[in-house]
């Protein structure tokens, strides 16, 4: 069970023993859970906060919610957020005809000003993942990675979101769409992507996308015929494990630019292993998930199919600047394998299999796989 005392105005030292009396006659016998709502808590001082302490002291349970910033704020300094649950309340915040920005699968990203934009998760039950996001976004720009770190979290609706500061910032989609060099902005998305595939981080520090991937190939693996599903399992599991940080939704949608500096957002999907991941999520975004409707990809970035086409060849292009072109082939054909191997597992079990549409591209994974498994030895580069 769960009892919850709404702490209301100032509690300071003319009224602390007052406030102190009157929250426990409330509680009583009871030895349940207890929560303090400070959403009418206007400021409270030291002798409020040895009530609080002394509450914690006689209930361990104890957790205050709905704190106001200032408030949060006097809690976080004296030390209190570290040893009890003390949660700020999330500010309310409207997008009703605000300009749409980006939309992916677990959000939509809307401009709310000239100055800031707001990811919007499309899940009511986001905020551990939004929480789990501003962690990983602060832990690339420490590590040298050019990232927007979102610094508020509201609430929108029924829903929750990620608040950054981007003065005026657009996305690559955007600037292609306004005549932008589409050679250019790859050219410079590559720069960061060589940033990012330069940091090598700890054991453990981020998730390891070859885990991932290994239940991707084990379950497409069974979709295929027996030798075709062999050796597309042994072909994963000798992807060297490397530390490498990855981005894991690497696309014009994702990076923005501002007064000339180019930025990453939407970094809930970093996590570490070969760059060789990293290539099949780019081909999947600019040329994998358009197997089937040749639209998809324009659809989704909201750039031409052509420049989808190049952005993608561009990309190979610079990042692997110094090698021939059958070496940049070859990595092509990594990409799409692990790609399509994601893709077919990602359809059958996530869409419905008797629709048309499903089964098509189902049909071209399988097919595709079939045909280039049996001539590919490695999956790395």
């Amino acid at each position: 069970m769960e009892k919850i005392i709404k702490l209301t105005g100032r509690i300071d030292s003319a009224n602390a023993a007052d406030v102190e009396k009157k929250i426990n006659d409330e509680i009583g016998a009871f030895d349940g859970f207890l929560t303090l709502d400070a959403s009418e808590l206007e400021y409270i001082s030291s002798a409020g906060l040895r009530v609080i302490l002394r509450l914690k002291k006689a209930n361990n349970t104890t957790k205050v919610i709905n704190c106001s910033s200032d408030v949060y704020e006097i809690f976080d300094m004296t030390g209190f957020s570290e040893m009890m649950e003390v949660k700020k309340a999330y500010r309310k915040l409207s997008v009703d005809g605000c300009e749409v920005i980006g939309e992916g699968a677990n959000g939509i990203v809307y401009r709310t000003d000239p100055d800031t934009i707001v990811k919007v998760y499309k899940n009511p039950d986001s905020l551990d993942v939004i929480h789990n996001e501003r962690e990983l976004a602060r832990k690339a720009f420490v590590m040298g990675i050019p990232t927007a770190i979102p610094y508020d979290v509201v609430q929108v609706g029924d829903l929750y979101g990620s608040v950054f500061e981007l003065l005026n910032a657009k996305s690559f989609a955007k600037l292609i769409n306004a005549g932008e060099s589409v050679e250019l902005l790859a050219k410079q998305s590559v720069d960061i992507l060589k940033a990012m595939h330069a940091t090598v981080l700890k054991d453990g520090e981020l998730p390891d996308k070859k885990k991932e991937a290994m239940k991707w190939a084990e379950f497409t693996s069974a979709q295929l015929p027996a030798e075709i599903g062999e050796k597309l399992l042994k072909l994963f599991n000798d992807i060297p494990d490397t530390n490498t940080m990855l981005h894991g939704d690497f696309h014009i949608k994702n990076i923005m630019q501002q007064n000339g500096e180019n930025l990453l957002i939407d970094m809930d999907t970093l996590s570490m292993g070969h760059p060789i991941f990293e290539f099949a999520a780019i081909y999947a975004a600019y040329i994998g998930f358009s197997c089937v409707d040749k639209l998809n990809a324009q659809e989704f970035l909201g750039i031409k199919k052509e420049a989808c086409d190049d952005f993608w060849k561009y990309t190979v292009e610079y990042y692997f600047s110094d090698r021939d072109e059958d070496y940049k082939q070859s990595v092509i054909n990594m990409a799409a394998i692990i790609c399509y191997t994601r893709l077919l597992r990602w359809f059958t079990t996530k869409k419905d299999v008797n629709d048309d549409y499903v089964k098509a591209v189902i049909d071209y994974c399988k097919n595709y796989l079939i045909k280039y498994v049996p001539k590919t030895e490695k999956l790395y580069f």
